[in-house]
């Protein structure tokens, strides 16, 4: 009986992928998987236990779909065999859909490794079903307080689900206070990575800092440094809590306007350099929890990193363009912390002018209420203003969005509101600018990308022809 269930559910499941997308509907990545779970509830456990060297799942606030396909390129580029939600559906249906878009009832589709990227709320659902060998966390934010409440419930969800997990081993961001303690608070083992202090940190409080107290004894907790928002170089005077010495420890970091690169010094072994075509130090991390993940897999340091130099981004993660010779960056942004990257990438972009252009829904899945957007730091756009060209705000809350601008110190006319994805588009490609960057909430982020793509290329111009910093 379970074996018909089975079948009927993932013959199920891959028709509706493959009408979705004949319909032009979507990409198929979560309607499927719920269909196919109401058929047959045991198909996550009953496909995941088929996976030969395990299943890898990544979870946090900010990054986990680029972590996650930097892990999955990196093992496959080693020849491994690799099943992940690649395109960052990561609620239980999307990870039921990708077994079952990926897998079949013969097994004759076997694979080495699944990646599962993991939203925090799903993550004990989800991992008490895939029992996953591995599990990545790259930090903890404030996150549509609407949907998870405050941050210590989703910590708490996450930590009592690892509790549950004997042997179980963790990838742990060592410069996050609210990610290390897990190390300590589960007893599993924990390898730990992070940045090493280096002429860009701060000594001065961060924007949207979320870790003030130690999470064993309460202190406030005292910093050497920020890297951002509560990252950094911390340690409690009232207890022995404090950062983990790094197992995998990046150094020197150096960005370009296209990449981000540092030298990476690791307990077992000398140090390799480390390039990945993407921009930020919220993406170095990313590189660093792949690159950590990899290892801990017996993975080969050189040939991982060199790996990791053919990584392409994944749709919105600082994914670049090209529109008339002229370069276009699109960033999801979804909370406090990661606006505030965004738009700290955008100011250290050198050379030409900007057209600017932000869409913001509320729809479910971007959290319906944008209060959030009051703790973004707008206010370093109003300092370099004269640069922005123009701020084209779109989206279904695109007045709230030139308000906040407004409040912020932009000049009114610099600033456009054109709800129109289309319209917004086209307006911000045709500024006259030389270079545009558009910044997108979730659902606004997928018909945005239809839109641009029809006006410009990708940019897939490899990681060894992008220019270095020096």
């Amino acid at each position: 009986m379970k074996k018909a269930r089975l079948f009927i559910a993932l013959i199920t499941a891959k028709l509706l992928v493959f009408l979705i997308r004949l319909l032009g509907r979507g990409k198929g990545t979560s309607l499927p998987g719920s269909i196919a779970l109401k058929i047959y509830p045991g198909l996550i456990s009953d496909l995941s236990s088929r996976v030969r060297k395990g299943v890898i799942v990544v979870t946090g606030t900010n990054g986990k779909t680029t972590t996650n396909n930097m892990i999955a390129r990196i093992l496959e580029a080693g020849g491994g065999r690799v099943l992940i939600n690649r395109e960052g559906a990561n609620l239980i249906n999307g990870v039921a859909a990708a077994f079952a878009r990926e897998m079949n009832f013969l097994n004759s589709r076997a694979f080495d490794y699944a990646c599962l990227e993991v939203d925090e709320a799903a993550f004990p659902g989800v991992a008490s079903r895939v029992r996953p060998c591995c599990v990545v966390i790259t930090n903890f934010f404030r996150d549509q307080l609407d949907r998870y409440g405050e941050l210590d419930r989703t910590i708490a969800l996450v930590r009592n689900a690892l509790k549950e997990m004997e042997g179980t081993r963790l990838v742990l961001n060592a410069d996050d206070p609210l990610v290390a303690q897990l190390g300590r608070s589960t007893g599993l083992q924990s390898v730990f990575y992070g940045v090493a202090e280096h002429g860009g940190v701060t000594r001065q409080g961060a924007a949207a800092r979320e870790a003030k107290f130690c999470p064993f004894c309460g202190h406030e907790l005292a910093y050497r440094y920020y890297q951002y928002s509560q990252l950094g170089s911390y340690s409690c005077p009232g207890c022995d809590f404090s950062r983990p010495d790094p197992d995998v420890e990046g150094t020197s970091p150096r960005r370009g306007g296209s990449f981000t690169q540092c030298r990476v010094r690791f307990r077992q072994g000398s140090a390799v350099s480390l390039e990945v075509p993407v921009y930020g130090m919220y993406n170095l991390y990313n590189a660093l929890a792949a690159y950590a993940t990899t290892l801990l897999l017996d993975m080969d340091p050189q040939k991982a990193a060199g790996f990791l130099k053919g990584y392409r981004p994944a749709t919105g993660r600082m994914e670049r363009f090209d529109y008339r010779g002229k370069p276009v960056y699109l960033n999801l942004v979804k909370n406090p912390t990661g606006f505030n990257e965004g738009i700290g990438a955008l100011v250290e972009m050198s050379g030409a002018d900007l057209n600017v252009m932000i869409a913001i829904n509320d729809n479910d899945a971007d959290g319906r209420d944008i209060s959030w957007l009051w703790d973004v730091d707008f206010e370093i756009l109003a300092d370099c203003q004269e640069r922005i060209r123009e701020f084209v705000c779109s989206g279904y809350r695109a007045e709230e969005m030139a308000l906040r601008l407004k409040y912020a110190g932009i000049l009114t006319s610099r600033l456009v509101v054109e709800g129109d994805f289309n319209e917004a588009v086209s307006r911000v490609l045709g500024g006259g600018a030389g270079k545009t960057c558009i910044l997108a909430t979730y659902t606004a982020l997928w018909p945005v990308e239809r839109i641009l793509s029809g006006y410009a290329k990708r940019d897939h111009t490899p990681a060894e022809h992008l220019p270095h910093v020096s």
